[in-house]
């Protein structure tokens, strides 16, 4: 029996990759629908971990060659500015349950993503590495 994988692979990368992108939002929307600061903390982590799980599955799209280099480039940089912007919030939410007023500034590094079958660039696992 011959299987052909190019089409379960693109159902599969493509599936997984939705699920993926799509519980990056979902997790936003039920932190901000939470009351106690470490709950709302608690999504926040959920949707950077399923963000994080988004490049994973844009980097299988590529090895696969189901994505080009410059679509999968694309979207994680935009993962990369949302990535950012929960980092932000988070730390606002963090400054509030101190007690101290939320300043409107990000000190992570504007680095790119290289769209190669690299998971992560240096400066990302290095940052995973102190979380």
């Amino acid at each position: 029996m011959i299987v052909k994988w190019e089409p379960f692979a693109r159902d599969v990368v493509g599936g997984q990759l939705a699920r993926a992108a799509d519980s990056v939002g979902a997790n936003v929307a039920e932190a901000y629908g939470r009351f106690h600061y470490g709950e709302k903390l608690q999504f926040l982590y959920y949707a950077r971990g399923s963000l994080f799980e988004t490049k994973y599955w844009l980097n299988r799209a590529l090895t696969r060659g189901l994505m080009s280099a410059d679509q999968v480039q694309h979207y994680a940089l935009q993962l990369t500015e949302v990535a950012r912007q929960l980092n932000a919030f988070a730390g606002s939410i963090k400054k509030q349950r101190r007690g101290r007023p939320a300043q409107a500034k990000v000190r992570e590094a504007t680095g790119g993503y290289v769209a190669d079958a690299r998971l992560f660039s240096e400066v990302e696992l290095e940052w995973l590495q102190a979380v």
